[in-house]
C-alpha cells in the first residue's frame, strides 16, 4: 500500500492539502484495529521513521520493516527491545555463484566448461553483493567503453553524496590503496590526521576523533571491517571492489589522487596532489610541484627530488630500501607522516631534526636499533614506532626487538605511542634510570612498550606509569627469562583507562593493583584467581609465569573471555574447567606445555569454543585427539577447527 492508495483503503477521502500532523492522525485512524505490514524502503532521514512511528497504533498486530544503507540510522531507530536490527551480510560464495550462473547463463543456470576461472574472477570483484552480481554484465561493458560511472555506480554514489564534507575526503582516501590490500585501522587514522582531515574536539584527541570518523563510515556501509580485534574494533579495513571503482572514478574527477598501476603514467599532471604508485620501476619524468602525499607499494626504485618539497605524507612501506634517503631530511621539511616500515634501513641520520612538523615516525619491522638525539627536536611527534619481531626466535619471550632511545626522549611531551624502548642499555649509566623516572613527563601517552627492564627498576617504572592518566596499553618485558618483574609499587592513582596489559617475565609476587583494572580487556601474564572476576577481560595469555601443576577455572568466572592462550607453562600437568566457567570462550591455545597430558577437563562443556590450536605439544597429548582412535576425541567433537603445529608442520585434526 502506498499513500496514493489511502483514499480507497480508508473510509474517508484525504484532503488535497494536508499538513503532517493531520496526515499522521488520518493514517493512525486508518491503521487502527487492522493487521498490516508497513515497509519503509531505503531510509535516509530519521524524522521519516519518527512520523510513521507516531502514526502507528499501539499493539502487536502489525509489523514495520525498515531498510537502510546506514547502520547509524538503523541504530537511531531503536528505542527498546521491540526493534531488532538485522545486518545483511554478503552472499556466501556458493549462493553468489548460483545467482551469477542464473544471470549469466540463463538457459540452464550452469557455467559452461572452460569458463570456470573467468566466472570466479568476476565473482571475486563482486564481493558477494547481489546488486553487483546482477548488473555485472552492464557494469563491465560501460567501464570498458567510457571509463565513467555506470548506472550501478550512480546508485552507489548516492551514499557518497550523503556524506558530510569532512568524511568525503576520508572516504576518497581509500583510492590510494591497491585492491584487495587491507589497510590497518590505526595507520589509516594517522594518515587522515597528517592530511588535516580530522579536527580535534574538546575532550578528545585527534586520534579518537579519527576513530569516530572511521566507525561512521563503517556504519554507513561505505568502508568494511576486514578483520576484527578481540575488543570488537576492526584491525584492518577495506572497500568492496565495486565501491573502489566508484572511489577511483570520483578521485580522478576531483583530482584527489592519481593512481599508477601499470604502463606509462598517462594521467600525471602538474596539478597531481596525491600519488599512489602500484607498479614496478616507476620514474617521474615531469615536474609535480603540487604533490602533497606519496605512496609506493612494494616498488623497488624510489626517486625523490625538489618537486616533492611540499610533501606532507611519505609512505614507502614494504619497499626494498637499504639506506635512509638523504633527500627526505634535506627537501621534505613539511613532512607530517613518514613510514619506512618493513624496509631494510639500519640507521637514521641526525638530519632527522629538520623534520620539525613530523607527527608520525614509523620504523616498525626495520633494522633500526637506535634513534639519534635529533629526534628530540621533533616537538610535534605523536607516534614513535621503532621495533621489529624476531621471527627466527622460537621463544615468545624475546620475539620483540626494541630500540635504544636518547637520554631525553621523555622531553617529547606530545607522544601518544612509544614502543618499544630498551630501558636497560648501558645499565650502569645513571642517566638510564633517570630516563625511566622521566617517563612520568609523558602524560599524554596512550601506548607504552618497554623491554629489558631490570628488577631494581620496577618501582621507578611503576611511579612513572602512575603519572600517565590516559594510558590504554602497557607492555613490559624483563631483562631476561630469569629476571623477575617487580611491579608491586604502583601508586593508587592507576591509569583509569588501561585496557591492554602485557607482562613478560617471572612474577615472584602478583601485582595487587591488576585486579582493580576493571576496564582491562586483554592481559598477558598469570594468576587466575586474581583475574577471574574482571568483568571486561576478553583475552588472557599466560606466558612462562605460572609454576603450578594445576590450573582451575571456577564456575561463573571469566564472563567475557573469548581467547585463552597458555604458553610455556612447563610445570602444568592438568587443567580443570568447571561447568559454567568461560561461557564465551571461542579460541583456546596451548603452546610448549611439555608436561600437560590431556585437554582440559570440562572442555566438552564449552559450547562456544570454535578453535583449538596446539604448538609443540607432547605426542601423547596430540595422539589422544586424533580421529579414528583418539581416546579423548569425543570431548572435542564440537570444535570446528583443530590445528596442531610441530616444528612449523601443520596437522589438521578437525
Amino acid at each position: 500500500m502506498t499513500f496514493t492508495d489511502l483514499p480507497e483503503f480508508g473510509r474517508c477521502p484525504i484532503p488535497q492539502r494536508v499538513d503532517v500532523p493531520a496526515l499522521t492522525h488520518i493514517l493512525r485512524e486508518l491503521l487502527l484495529n487492522r493487521r498490516c505490514v508497513i515497509v519503509l524502503d531505503d531510509l535516509w532521514v530519521k524524522e521519516v521513521w519518527e512520523s510513521v512511528r507516531l502514526a502507528s497504533p499501539d499493539g502487536k498486530n502489525s509489523r514495520i520493516i525498515i531498510t537502510t544503507r546506514r547502520g547509524d540510522k538503523a541504530n537511531s531507530c531503536r528505542d527498546g527491545d521491540s526493534i531488532d536490527i538485522h545486518k545483511l551480510q554478503p552472499l556466501s560464495p556458493e549462493s553468489a555463484e548460483q545467482l551469477f550462473h542464473q544471470k549469466a547463463f540463463s538457459r540452464n543456470g550452469k557455467c559452461p566448461s572452460g569458463l570456470e576461472e573467468v566466472s570466479k574472477s568476476i565473482l571475486l570483484k563482486c564481493d558477494g553483493l547481489p546488486l553487483g552480481i546482477i548488473k555485472i554484465d552492464s557494469l563491465e561493458s560501460e567501464l570498458r567503453s567510457t571509463g565513467e560511472l555506470s548506472n550501478i555506480m550512480k546508485v552507489l554514489s548516492t551514499s557518497y553524496k550523503d556524506l558530510p564534507y569532512h568524511l568525503k575526503y576520508c572516504f576518497l582516501y581509500m583510492s590510494i590503496f591497491p585492491e584487495n590490500n587491507p589497510v590497518k585501522r590505526r595507520r589509516l587514522v594517522r594518515l587522515w590526521i597528517a592530511e588535516g582531515f580530522v579536527t580535534e574536539e574538546t575532550g578528545e584527541t585527534v586520534e579518537e576523533v579519527g576513530e569516530e570518523y572511521l566507525m561512521e563510515l563503517i556504519d554507513r556501509n561505505l568502508i568494511k571491517a576486514n578483520e576484527l580485534d578481540f575488543d570488537g574494533l576492526p584491525k584492518s579495513v577495506g572497500v568492496h571492489s565495486l565501491m573502489l571503482k566508484m572511489i577511483l572514478s570520483i578521485a580522478h574527477e576531483e583530482n584527489f589522487c592519481t593512481v599508477c598501476t601499470g604502463g606509462a603514467p598517462r594521467n600525471l599532471t602538474s596539478n597531481t596532489r596525491r600519488l599512489s604508485i602500484q607498479k614496478q620501476d616507476f620514474e617521474v619524468s615531469q615536474p609535480l610541484p603540487h604533490v602533497r602525499s606519496f605512496f609506493s607499494f612494494g616498488i623497488a626504485k624510489i626517486n625523490i627530488d625538489s618537486d616533492f618539497k611540499l610533501l606532507k605524507v611519505l609512505d614507502i612501506q614494504g619497499t626494498s630500501l637499504e639506506e635512509f634517503l638523504s633527500a627526505i631530511t634535506k627537501l621534505l621539511l613539511l613532512l607530517r607522516y613518514l613510514s619506512l616500515r618493513e624496509t631494510n634501513i639500519k640507521s637514521i641520520p641526525s638530519s632527522l631534526s629538520n623534520l620539525r612538523q613530523l607527527e608520525t615516525l614509523d620504523l616498525k619491522q626495520t633494522l633500526v636499533e637506535k634513534v639519534p638525539k635529533a629526534v628530540l627536536q621533533l616537538e610535534k611527534l605523536r607516534h614513535l614506532l621503532v621495533y621489529r619481531y624476531n621471527m627466527e626466535s622460537s621463544l615468545p619471550f624475546d620475539i620483540v626487538q626494541g630500540f635504544k632511545a636518547p637520554k631525553r626522549i621523555t622531553a617529547l611531551k606530545n607522544l601518544q605511542k612509544l614502543s618499544f624502548v630498551k630501558v636497560c642499555v648501558q645499565r650502569r649509566m645513571s642517566w638510564q634510570l633517570s630516563m625511566i623516572q622521566g617517563l612520568n613527563n609523558l602524560t599524554q601517552l596512550r601506548k607504552l612498550g618497554v623491554v629489558e627492564l631490570a628488577k631494581e627498576d620496577g618501582a621507578s617504572l611503576c611511579h612513572s606509569i602512575g603519572k600517565m592518566p590516559n594510558l590504554h596499553s602497557l607492555s613490559v618485558t624483563s631483562l631476561s627469562m630469569e629476571v623477575p618483574l617487580e611491579l608491586d609499587a604502583m601508586p593508587n592513582n592507576l591509569p583509569a583507562f588501561l585496557q591492554r596489559l602485557y607482562l613478560k617475565g617471572p612474577l615472584q609476587k602478583f601485582p595487587r593493583w591488576i585486579s582493580s583494572l576493571h576496564d582491562l580487556v586483554r592481559i598477558l601474564l598469570n594468576p587466575i584467581p586474581a583475574l577471574q572476576n574482571l568483568p571486561h577481560l576478553v583475552e588472557l595469555q599466560l606466558l612462562h609465569a605460572y609454576t603450578g601443576t594445576l590450573s582451575e577455572f571456577k564456575s561463573g568466572k571469566f564472563p567475557q573471555l573469548k581467547i585463552l592462550d597458555l604458553q610455556q607453562l612447563e610445570q602444568l600437568r592438568s587443567i580443570v574447567m568447571e561447568e559454567g566457567t568461560l561461557p564465551c570462550l571461542q579460541k583456546l591455545i596451548t603452546s610448549h606445555c611439555s608436561r600437560l597430558g590431556r585437554v582440559p577437563i570440562g572442555i566438552d562443556k564449552l559450547i562456544h569454543l570454535r578453535m583449538l590450536v596446539l604448538y609443540d605439544m607432547p605426542d601423547p597429548f596430540v595422539t589422544r585427539l586424533r580421529q579414528n582412535g583418539g581416546r579423548l576425541r569425543h570431548l572435542i567433537q564440537h570444535i570446528s577447527c583443530i590445528h596442531s603445529y610441530k616444528q612449523e608442520w601443520l596437522e589438521d585434526l578437525s
